[in-house]
């Protein structure tokens, strides 16, 4: 539930912004000795009631009359902003590849409440990540923040180190910080996802089920731990099975490191595989077939992340992470902290799905 702002200071942001036309929203804090944060909340507390409209990280008093600026280089005229008036920043690792999904919950979201998204690609690296908070804060004119940052050492503990310097509520997406000062979260259960994948498998009468997985990407480290968990809960043999870090599809090395795994498997009466993630998995289907092996005769394969998984012959079961919900539930947890600063700090995982195609059957 919204929280009342106290009527005295209603009436001096008012009188603020009457006799000054703009101002922006830390020196807003300043005058009226208060946090950022509550000086933010208590500017969309005012939007929510079309007492003021939001501009550029400040507020000016609302008048359907005024044409707001547009980006760098537009003059021409701009619709209102939505009641809220909140701009939130994102930084995503990708723009082509499983972030799509996030960020089309996350769009959504923000128009159910009248916010402004602002997106900055990056790249898998903490450097990088860096760069694009830098911009953010410094020129985003953001209210809060959603990242998706290489949380790796040494890197990433010097990134989660800088966020708690900010004086702006984060929320980290498919990410979990484990150090550090608590911070809230949105997160695919990763490990359940590969869970659901070994057990479909298992009931199919696979004995022996295989790993071949990215050795770079964060998701990794997750579905391992949910196939290995998996693995020991219904009695499938760990030791010998192929657990492999997967060259990507690109490197001229694949076809090489594809026959290693395709032979190990061979070897040990592995007759089902996970693989994550989607290219590599149609990569691996596509060697199945150059050496005579039959997919899901002579091996079943699930896909991790269905990005493309349905649209390979055969179409590949998949474990498909729900990423609509968790850019939506990324985005309610940002608004949620700023009109409540005081709230308990949450967590979020959600269930991804197992979808059942062609690519897997019990054993031949």
């Amino acid at each position: 539930m919204t929280q009342p702002l106290a009527d005295a200071r209603r009436d001096r942001i008012v009188e603020i912004l009457r006799r000054e036309g703009t101002v922006r929203v830390t020196d807003l804090a300043a005058r009226l000795d208060v946090t950022p944060v509550t000086a933010r909340r208590d500017v969309a507390l005012l939007a929510d009631e079309g007492v003021v409209r939001r501009v550029h990280g400040g507020a000016a008093l609302a008048d359907p009359a005024d044409a707001l600026p547009g980006p760098a280089g537009d003059t021409g005229p701009r619709t209102t902003p939505p009641s809220t008036g909140l701009r939130l920043g994102i930084v995503v690792p990708s723009l082509d590849y499983y972030w799509p999904g996030v960020l089309h919950g996350v769009r959504e979201a923000a128009d159910d409440v009248g916010a402004r998204v602002v997106l900055r690609g990056s790249s898998y690296d903490a450097a990088d990540d860096d760069r694009q908070l830098t911009w953010l804060v410094e020129h985003g004119a953001v209210d809060g923040l959603l990242l998706a940052p290489d949380l790796r050492p040494p890197g990433g503990d010097a990134l989660l180190a800088r966020l708690a310097t900010l004086d702006l509520p984060v929320v980290l997406v498919e990410r979990t910080a484990t150090t550090g000062t608590p911070r809230e979260s949105v997160v695919s259960d990763h490990a359940l996802g590969a869970g659901t994948a070994v057990h479909h498998l298992a009931a199919l009468g696979h004995a022996r089920v295989g790993l071949l997985a990215s050795p770079t990407s964060p998701t990794t480290p997750h579905v391992r731990r949910g196939w290995r968990a998996a693995c020991a809960d219904l009695g499938l043999p760990l030791d010998g099975t192929p657990d492999v870090a997967a060259v990507p599809y690109r490197d001229p090395r694949w076809r090489e490191s594809a026959d290693a795994f395709l032979d190990a498997c061979q070897a040990t009466g592995t007759t089902a595989v996970l693989v994550h993630s989607d290219p590599e998995a149609i990569s691996l289907v596509e060697r199945c077939q150059e050496r005579g092996l039959r997919v899901p005769g002579d091996l079943s394969v699930v896909a991790y992340d269905d990005e493309v998984a349905g649209l390979a012959s055969p179409a590949l079961t998949a474990v498909r992470p729900p990423r609509r919900a968790v850019g939506r539930a990324a985005v309610e947890l940002l608004v949620a902290r700023l009109r409540d600063p005081g709230r308990p700090v949450h967590r979020v995982t959600v269930t991804p799905e197992l979808l059942v195609r062609e690519s897997t059957a019990a054993p031949g």
